[in-house]
């Protein structure tokens, strides 16, 4: 198995397409990437200010990564049922009350996702008025990321509404090949 299909996860593949996959792909080697980034620009921070010497451009750097590194990984664990959901009500639940249930939290996330994506908007608009020192870069840079999030929440959260509605939300998922498992019968 490559390790492309390692990070797309493979749970409640009945709810989602295939064709947004390279989508997942990409969310998630970024989110890496923010993340390590993130915590290099940290590490020189307190390296840079320890001897004397900070850079203070460094801590714009490091909170535009921050921000991003957030907001790309609640798009990338919305897409694979990380983040945001009350799985653990829904998943005990069958039939019927199953699929209200999950509709339910979806409808909330996809209001939250329009949420973002409006408000965000006008957050980033409004960014262009104010700018960040020392470089006097528009807030409005980080802003971005809010309202984009939001279009990848709602996104994938419609695929997962419409694939649920299509297919139901109540599957068994495959057992997984690298995962230990029980002993059948009691030990001797």
């Amino acid at each position: 198995m490559a390790a492309a299909d390692r990070l797309v996860a493979q749970r409640q593949r009945h709810l989602k397409w295939r064709a947004f996959d390279a989508l997942e792909l990409f969310l998630m080697g970024l989110s890496g990437v923010l993340l390590f980034a993130f915590c290099t620009t940290v590490v020189l921070d307190i390296v840079t200010r320890t001897i004397g010497h900070p850079w203070l451009w460094l801590q714009e750097v490091t909170s535009t990564f921050f921000i991003y590194a957030i907001f790309c990984g609640t798009a990338a664990a919305t897409r694979r049922n990380d983040h945001l959901y009350l799985t653990a009500i829904a998943e005990a639940l069958h039939g019927r009350a199953r699929i209200v249930v999950e509709m339910i939290i979806r409808l909330v996330v996809l209001g939250v996702a329009i949420c973002f994506i409006w408000f965000g908007y006008l957050n980033f608009l409004r960014g262009f008025s104010s700018f960040r020192m020392p470089s006097m870069t528009p807030i409005a840079s980080l802003y971005a990321a809010i309202p984009l999030a939001g279009v990848l929440v709602a996104l994938f959260t419609i695929e997962q509404i419409v694939n649920g509605l299509r297919n139901g939300f109540e599957h068994a998922e495959p057992q997984d090949a690298s995962a230990p498992t029980a002993p059948e019968g009691p030990r001797p």
